[in-house]
């Protein structure tokens, strides 16, 4: 029932590999090129109080095809200035907890610096955070109803 949250490169992590169950490699350039991210679920709790769009000046860009499976829901779509296009925003579902990988972000860069990257990133920490459920009943228990 935990969350997490997968910040650029940490898409090559061992736990997002392995929730995954596949290689997430990707293409990428080094160039330090415009970004727009393109909000395409704008009703997603993790776009709230972004525009249309978030556009980052200097960038490393990622390109399709990204191996990772199909997302259960995809909030986020990058466009560089090279032409390529990159899902950007992904959520996961994983029993009861939830996955968000977002893409921007690079140590050359001051993009976590951004206040539209920030937000982003404080809205998903509040989606992927657990919430209280009801645990089920385990072990030896009563009948429900009478056996008489």
């Amino acid at each position: 029932g935990m969350g997490l949250i997968v910040l650029h490169s940490g898409h090559f992590s061992k736990i997002f590999k392995k929730l995954m169950g596949t290689s997430c490699d990707l293409k990428w350039r080094e160039a330090g090129e415009n970004e727009r991210l393109w909000v395409v679920q704008p009703n997603h709790p993790i776009a709230e109080g972004i525009g249309e769009t978030i556009e980052l000046e200097h960038e490393e860009m990622y390109g399709e095809h990204f191996d990772i499976p199909v997302p259960d829901e995809l909030v986020f779509v990058s466009w560089f200035k090279g032409g390529e296009v990159f899902r950007s925003g992904c959520v996961f579902n994983r029993g009861q907890g939830k996955i968000f990988y977002f893409r921007p972000g690079h140590e050359t860069f001051p993009t976590y610096y951004h206040a539209d990257v920030q937000r982003v990133i404080k809205n998903a920490v509040n989606y992927v955070a657990p919430t209280k459920r009801e645990q089920p009943i385990r072990g030896n228990v009563q009948p429900l109803e009478s056996l008489d």
